[in-house]
């Protein structure tokens, strides 16, 4: 497993790449200090198996580059680490195709869960919260379509911000009823991949994927591929012993 971690501050770059290569002894990391430097890198070699970008360099930004990097390398997993929890950089991440947003105040283990999901194949996203209440540690799900998220009791924020998109949030996964293909179509879509890749893979044409999309969306409950990350993960938090994973 090579990893390419960008990050323009010494002290966390090294700290990140210590705690990454704690994953496994088969894990090798390669740390670049600027947008600049990351895309010499990946232009010099292409066998990484993950990026993990930060959102502040100090010659790009990062939204930029993610969106950059799923442009010209649209099998790379990418996941945003940042010193920023907001909600909205986190929907932002995801919407632009990030496998997962992980905020550095995260402790090594919760660092270490969620790098080891995206790596099997799952979307982590932090738990966002309102007030001064502290959250409880989250306890990272792997989704059957990629979205890793949390449990813990202190759901408010992901309830309003379910109930402001319109998500159906009393639906658990097991009553969604979606066909096998349907699940196939799910899995790839939480992965971040276009109608026409998912056709590619699934060998069918991208009017049909487009037909599944507009199902599976319509079972969750929402109206785009950030909200169905965000609604499967919902119903994993109130299921804590389901399994949803990005393998088909």
């Amino acid at each position: 497993m090579r990893v390419l971690l960008i990050d323009d501050h010494p002290l966390i770059l090294a700290a990140l790449q210590t705690v990454i290569q704690g994953l496994g002894e088969d894990v090798q990391v390669l740390g670049a200090d600027s947008a600049a430097q990351a895309r010499d890198t990946l232009k010099a070699r292409q066998d990484f198996d993950l990026v993990l970008l930060d959102l502040n360099l100090g010659d790009a930004s990062g939204f930029d580059v993610l969106e950059e990097f799923r442009a010209q390398y649209p099998s790379l997993p990418v996941v945003v680490i940042s010193a920023s929890d907001r909600a909205s950089d986190v929907i932002r991440a995801i919407d632009q195709g990030a496998m997962g947003f992980i905020p550095k105040r995260t402790g090594n283990d919760v660092l270490a869960q969620a790098l080891k999901l995206v790596m099997s194949g799952g979307i982590y996203v932090p738990p966002m919260s309102l007030g001064s209440e502290a959250p409880p540690e989250p306890q990272p799900v792997a989704l059957a379509d990629g979205p890793a998220h949390t449990g813990g009791s202190k759901l408010q924020q992901v309830h309003a911000l379910a109930s402001q998109a319109g998500y159906q949030t009393t639906v658990g996964l097991e009553n969604l009823q979606l066909t096998p293909r349907q699940t196939d179509v799910l899995a790839l879509l939480l992965q971040g991949k276009p109608n026409k890749i998912i056709a590619r893979e699934l060998g069918v044409s991208v009017e049909t994927i487009k037909d599944h999309v507009a199902a599976v969306l319509k079972a969750l409950g929402v109206s785009s591929r950030t909200q169905a990350v965000l609604a499967v993960g919902q119903m994993v938090q109130r299921q804590p012993n389901a399994a949803f994973t990005t393998f088909r």
